[in-house]
C-alpha cells in the first residue's frame, strides 16, 4: 500500500523542530526540511515605496471602461 501524502508543518521553535524530526525518523519516514527564503531586498524596497506613494495620494485611478486604453491595448 502506498500513500504519498505531503504535510506542511510549521514549528514555532527549535525544540518542536527537533522533536518532530526525531518522531519522523523513528517511524523511518522520508522528510525534507525547507529553508525560509526572504524576499529580494530590492523587491521589498519597491513595495514599501509604492505603499508610501499610495498613502500620500500619489496614484492613478482608472475607470473600468478605459482600462484597455490605459493599458495600451486599444
Amino acid at each position: 500500500m502506498e500513500a504519498g501524502n505531503t504535510y506542511i508543518i510549521h514549528t514555532e521553535n527549535q525544540e518542536q523542530a527537533n522533536a518532530l524530526k526525531a518522531f519522523v525518523k523513528a517511524l523511518k519516514m522520508k522528510f525534507e526540511e525547507a529553508e525560509d527564503k526572504p524576499y529580494n531586498p530590492d523587491f521589498v524596497k519597491k513595495i514599501k515605496r509604492s505603499k508610501k506613494e499610495f498613502q500620500e495620494g500619489k496614484y492613478t485611478t482608472v475607470n473600468k471602461d478605459n482600462l484597455e486604453s490605459f493599458l495600451g491595448l486599444k
